[in-house]
């Protein structure tokens, strides 16, 4: 038992360290952006207030709290600097929120002000910031929510149950897990967005209209189409979303305004489909898949074993 404590203090002290030791080079980047471009363009005046809340969010607060929270680890006074810690959590929610608005904001004021333009480029260049540009300094917050949770469970599971801290890590754990996948959602939310805009912008015309809520984007590719009656293959792309499958077909080439798009010949509702696997129809690799609708049954086919397997465990898990 006393080597067991002996090796969980040893471990325990050394993830503390290393706590502080990244806590430290985390304040450092954020003082960069606090320093160099917040305070001083709050007293320049060169963006607008809410243009300049809308890019920075509550980085100053987060800021904040990452000050008092290495000061309490520097004291190794743990129990006390992640109960202040948690209570302020919600603000990575909040940045994670903001920030697709953040870069979009970003970007539209440095293709009209010049002046920040110039500003954001001087201050770039000053050897603090050791060749980075703002963007890469804008996420680090989640970067560093992420780190906070294997840090915490790390302590955690080298902390004697037995202990005063051992509930408060637990309960810090807990909330750090709780925010963690609140902005994970967040992140899937916008991935999901921009799924869904990339392939409608494919699509010719707007016949077709992809952005509804709830809907998620899970795959495409290319499968062959198995005609009813003798006649030859037809190579089409699928998309597959969560209520719906698309048939499309390439525009002609020459088309003087879609030739790199897709028309869209289908759209089959997934909620009654049933799909099957048919086989002793491909003597070579690959496989066919069935996929029954009310008024229509679709044969597809792909030479590749893998891909037919994948496209099967997609469409069988969105129509469930």
């Amino acid at each position: 038992v006393e080597e067991q404590r002996a090796r969980w203090e040893r471990k325990r002290s050394r993830t503390a360290k290393e706590l502080l030791e990244t806590e430290h080079k985390y304040l450092e980047q954020l003082d960069l952006v606090v320093t160099f471009f917040v305070t001083i363009l709050k007293a320049k005046g060169t963006l607008k207030p809410a243009v300049l809340e809308t890019i920075f969010g509550p980085l100053e607060s987060i800021y904040s709290v990452s000050h008092v929270l290495s000061l309490h680890l520097e004291r190794g006074n743990l129990g006390p600097g992640l109960e202040n810690f948690c209570q302020n959590l919600e603000l990575y929610g909040h940045y994670a929120e903001n920030l697709e608005q953040a870069n979009k904001t970003l970007k539209e004021q440095l293709r009209k002000n010049k002046s920040f333009r110039r500003f954001k480029k001087l201050q770039e260049t000053r050897p603090q910031f050791q060749g980075r540009k703002l963007e890469d300094l804008l996420p680090l917050p989640l970067q560093r929510l992420h780190q906070y949770k294997h840090f915490l469970r790390d302590l955690l599971e080298n902390t004697s149950p037995d202990s005063a801290e051992y509930q408060k890590l637990a309960k810090a754990v807990k909330s750090v897990s709780e925010v963690s996948r609140w902005v994970q959602d967040i992140i899937h939310k916008r991935e999901n967005s921009l799924q869904l805009l990339r392939v409608q912008k494919l699509l010719k015309g707007q016949k077709t209209q992809l952005l509804t809520p709830g809907r998620w984007y899970i795959r495409e590719g290319w499968l062959l189409v198995v005609p009813s009656k003798g006649e030859e293959l037809k190579r089409r792309m699928f998309f597959l979303f969560s209520d719906i499958f698309i048939a499309t077909k390439p525009c002609h080439p020459l088309h003087p305004l879609s030739s790199n798009k897709l028309a869209c010949q289908a759209v089959y509702p997934l909620h009654q489909c049933v799909v099957d696997k048919v086989f002793g129809h491909t003597r070579s690799q690959g496989g066919l898949l069935s996929l029954s609708f009310p008024h229509k049954t679709l044969l597809l086919m792909s030479g590749d074993q893998q891909d037919i397997n994948d496209w099967y465990r997609s469409l069988t898990t969105a129509v469930r």
